[in-house]
């Protein structure tokens, strides 16, 4: 990544619309984002090595917009498999979810296999992209991995981005990779260190009760960090999966073909029987704001979550009364949303203390106007007729 970088415009509002919760289960501390109806079945999403729960930020605004619970985490601190599976399943029972359906890419769709073969009665379905059945590969490719834990931070960093190309790419590929190199600056030594042991430690995916008809491949044909021969090995693994190949999108095309992969999302949730709510999506809003709850989409109820700053309100604000205030008008189009009626508010409080200020300035200035015009009038005339005096003498013999 050259320069400094700069956050999107969508992720700015993103952060400013979605809560970012943080809970501590046991020993492990787990970071996600929960958007949607409460009583839609949730879509998991699971980053890969170098992602965070930040990375699907644009399927959550997406999908959740349409009516379907999209659920993006950071892949806890674990150090072998069988860790994982505990520690995500203690995740789930604690956010009081039972059925799940599971977005994994790379790393994340490998950890999406294991959970779905040894919890098969909690696993739904299954969306893979540019993933891997087993990690001999990378284990071949890490001989240090005994030592990854006293491995300094920066070259863990550097390990990691090494299966970036550097090579030039078209806009939107190369701004999600810019976006994944910055979320890659914000995890800590301890963090990478898990997620490359979990890269190379030896494990495989065994046989997934899970029918094909239930799993969707996602896979892109351009370069991509995963060998084109795993991601073979997959969808022979899964002859009857659904696959929806994507001719461009690198690593990360979730964020460089956001498009695209939230139609094949949406279309894999619709074919196993996920019933999007979206006449809940404005409900939601509105009951989060009442509750603090984590389906907000009210920016003052993320900042309450996050604890960074006090909640404000511009609407607790009231203006001064006046007089005549002009009435408020009531039509059926400002119950249509939520978003409508803060406009309509805003509007209406602009008008009123713009009206207040207006009258508040004249009614303060109008003598100096007064005394300015009737000075300015008076100089003037005495002027004239100084003028007319002088004039006159010029022409005495």
């Amino acid at each position: 990544m050259k320069g400094v970088f700069s956050a999107p415009g969508d992720y700015i509002y993103f952060k400013s619309q979605v809560p970012l919760h943080k809970i501590p289960i046991g020993s492990k501390q787990w970071r996600y984002y929960d958007f949607g109806p409460k009583i839609v079945s949730p879509l998991i999403c699971l980053p890969g090595t170098a992602g965070t729960a930040d990375v699907f930020y644009k399927q959550i605004m997406a999908l959740s917009s349409k009516g379907y619970r999209v659920i993006s985490v950071d892949i806890p601190r674990v150090w072998n498999h069988h860790e994982w599976i505990q520690a995500f399943e203690k995740f789930l029972d604690a956010i009081d979810v039972h059925h799940v359906h599971l977005y994994g890419t790379s790393l994340g769709g490998f950890l999406a296999q294991l959970f779905a073969q040894h919890r098969p009665r909690r696993v739904r379905s299954l969306v893979l992209s540019n993933s891997f059945l087993e990690t001999r590969n990378f284990a071949a490719a890490m001989p240090w991995a005994p030592v990854v834990g006293w491995t300094p931070s920066f070259l863990l960093k550097r390990f990691v981005l090494m299966g970036i190309p550097n090579g030039p790419h078209e806009p939107f590929i190369a701004d999600s990779v810019d976006f994944v190199v910055s979320q890659v600056e914000t995890l800590s030594k301890d963090d990478l260190a898990s997620r490359l042991t979990l890269t190379a430690d030896a494990a495989s995916v065994g046989p997934v009760l899970l029918s094909d008809s239930f799993i969707t491949i996602m896979d892109t044909n351009d370069y991509c960090a995963t060998p084109q021969q795993l991601k073979d090995e997959v969808s022979e693994r899964y002859p009857g999966a659904r696959q929806a190949y994507l001719k461009t999108g690198g690593d990360f095309p979730f964020l460089s073909r956001p498009d695209e992969v939230n139609l094949h999302l949406q279309l894999h949730l619709r074919r196993v029987g996920v019933e999007a709510r979206p006449d809940l999506v404005r409900a939601t809003s509105k009951d989060a704001s009442d509750s603090g709850g984590g389906s907000s989409s009210e920016p003052n109820n993320d900042r309450r979550e996050d604890g960074d700053d006090a909640p404000k309100d511009d609407r607790a604000i009231t203006p001064p009364e006046s007089p005549d205030p002009p009435p408020a008008s009531e039509s059926p189009d400002s119950h249509h949303s939520d978003c409508h009626l803060e406009n309509s508010e805003g509007t209406t409080s602009a008008y009123y203390l713009t009206t207040l200020f207006l009258h508040a300035f004249f009614k303060k200035e109008q003598y100096s106007i007064a005394n300015y015009i009737f000075l300015r009038s008076t100089w003037g005339f005495c002027f004239l007729h100084l003028l007319h005096v002088y004039m006159g003498t010029l022409y005495i013999d």
